[in-house]
């Protein structure tokens, strides 16, 4: 297994960041979904990887080997409140025959670190490791705690994960006001020159929806027109093919009005996805 390199070797913390990267995506920490997955190897490193220089860290099992990190740097002024800086640990399944490089070598070439996870995220978690490990090397105190954790199951709905260390260790979150995590910095430059930053308050759902057909039953050499999957299949056409209809909140509402004050355009709340597409574009 990959292990951090000494310190002194690293001339800056980007090198630093690239060898942790490289690291993580050698250690495959799959998630295939429905429970089966396997964070402990990674989950381990992070650990070595902090303890190196001298933070602690715990290891919290939601079931057999599936691990979350957690570790708390304390700041100046713990009166403050404190920040979490959270990734997660697993990736999501690659197939090695639909890539052009070994997704777990995590190469270099081309001035860019291939394998699965080097985008999603375990090059963040590299940059969160790399910069709280330059933080104890040159002793720098952040004013506020700040809570590292690297989460297991993030890729499959964060059973074992995010939401279990929640539920089932809250503590360790205590006094924390805010979090942050893998996305952010983006921007949208509209047509007058403006650049906007939006600020994330939702995301998409998950409805999951089980389907029943009955039919009449028969060997596959005498076909019949009453086929339960022919009916199966027609009904998950008929869903992917459907027109659902739109619905604003009131926080796309106000994202809208705060569009139309930055570009001067009329807003029109009876008309929001044609405005949409007419007030912010990308500036060629």
């Amino acid at each position: 297994m990959a292990t951090s390199q000494s310190t002194e070797t690293f001339p800056s913390i980007e090198d630093e960041v690239v060898s942790i990267c490289q690291d993580l995506i050698r250690i495959p920490s799959v998630n295939y979904g429905e429970g089966k997955g396997d964070e402990k190897d990674v989950a381990d490193y992070v650990v070595r990887s902090l303890a190196e220089v001298g933070i602690s860290a715990t290891i919290y099992d939601s079931a057999p080997n599936r691990c979350n990190v957690i570790a708390r740097i304390k700041g100046s002024d713990s009166s403050r409140s404190g920040l979490v800086v959270h990734g997660h640990l697993d990736v999501v399944p690659a197939n090695a025959d639909d890539w052009s490089v070994d997704p777990f070598s995590a190469d270099i070439r081309d001035g860019m670190i291939w394998g699965r996870g080097a985008v999603d995220m375990k090059n963040v978690d590299a940059m969160i490791l790399a910069i709280v490990r330059s933080w104890s090397r040159t002793g720098f105190v952040p004013k506020r705690d700040i809570v590292l954790a690297f989460f297991a199951d993030e890729e499959a709905g964060m059973t074992f994960g995010s939401r279990w260390m929640t539920a089932n260790h809250p503590e360790v979150f205590a006094g924390c006001s805010e979090a942050i995590s893998e996305v952010g910095g983006f921007s949208v430059t509209v047509a007058d020159g403006k650049r906007l930053y939006f600020v994330e308050a939702a995301q998409k759902g998950i409805h999951w929806m089980k389907l029943t057909a009955r039919g009449r039953a028969g060997h596959g050499s005498m076909m019949n027109s009453d086929n339960a999957l022919t009916s199966l299949t027609e009904a998950v056409a008929k869903i992917g093919r459907y027109q659902w209809p739109q619905r604003y909140t009131k926080t796309v509402k106000v994202l809208f009005k705060k569009i139309s004050e930055a570009t001067g355009k009329p807003y029109d709340e009876n008309d929001l996805g044609h405005y949409l597409k007419r007030s912010v574009q990308q500036r060629e």
